[in-house]
């Protein structure tokens, strides 16, 4: 059975799946950039945990990456509603059904990336902070 920690980062990557964009879980930046973009959700860390004593708990704000990718004509546009779009599918539900106690995202720094031979890439790292409780810091 998988650990909380697992359940959030599923369902995160289940919530950015429902978008237009072509969303991956840990895997590299493919050749191809799809049109609408591509979002790669990367676990990032879940720091020091608050510890409560009673009853034991370890209260985390787990630090989730999510990298978005577009390239091509009118990538500004595009990565402007990709970005928007992550916005908006945290804020239906910013527990993720429940899985943890709140879900944040940071604004993105987005950078230009030349490509030989092709179109420019505008890339960004949201980082998304998961609040989150478990009993056991290992599951």
């Amino acid at each position: 059975m998988p650990t909380p920690r697992e359940r959030i980062l599923t369902a995160l990557h289940v919530r950015l799946s429902s978008l237009p964009a072509t969303a991956l879980r840990g895997d590299v930046l493919p050749e191809r950039v799809p049109a609408e973009g591509l979002l790669i959700l990367r676990d990032g860390e879940p720091g020091e945990p608050e510890v409560t004593l009673s009853p034991l708990r370890y209260h985390y704000q787990h630090q989730a990456e999510i990298e978005a990718v577009v390239q091509g004509a009118g990538r500004d546009a595009v990565f402007d509603t990709l970005t928007a779009s992550v916005g908006t599918a945290l804020a239906t539900d910013r527990t993720l059904g429940g899985l943890c106690d709140w879900v944040e995202a940071e604004a993105p720094r987005p950078v230009d990336l030349p490509v030989q031979g092709a179109a420019s890439l505008k890339a960004a790292v949201i980082a998304v902070v998961l609040h989150y409780s478990m009993a056991d810091p290992l599951g």
